[in-house]
């Protein structure tokens, strides 16, 4: 009998049930100077591939500082230390690729708002100055 040796769990992982649509807590391990830190990337899963087999990945995007950031990981690394699912969306796609398209709208929406708020803020400063004199 061969015994196969593995530092993850791979019934818990293959139990998980990670969909798209739902956001998640991925704990990565993270070695600098010999030591290894825990880093947390929360975000939302775009995608999940190849099921719950050997090489099944999935692909996280959260926002950070304004740039959207993706990552994708294997399910079954061992350098992931574990997986909370925070929150559940019902989502009626298996792949979330045009929350990109979304996002980039959105900001460009966000953007155009700005610049017109900046045009309109010199006028009313040179009235200001001129009632004030």
């Amino acid at each position: 009998m061969q015994r196969v040796f593995s530092p993850v769990e791979a019934e818990t992982r293959a139990k998980l049930d990670l969909r798209s649509g739902d956001t998640v807590r991925v704990w990565q391990k993270i070695q600098e100077k010999g030591k290894t830190r825990l880093q947390a990337f929360e975000g939302l899963v775009l995608a999940r591939k190849h099921g719950s087999e050997a090489g099944a990945t999935f692909t996280v995007r959260r926002v950070a500082s304004g740039v959207g950031v993706e990552k994708t990981f294997p399910l079954y690394s061992p350098m992931i230390d574990k997986i909370e699912v925070t929150k559940r969306s019902k989502v009626r796609r298996a792949k979330l690729y045009h929350i990109r398209d979304k996002a980039a709208k959105d900001i460009r929406r966000q953007m155009r708002n700005v610049r017109m708020a900046k045009e309109v803020a010199p006028t009313e400063k040179a009235e200001e100055a001129a009632t004030a004199e």
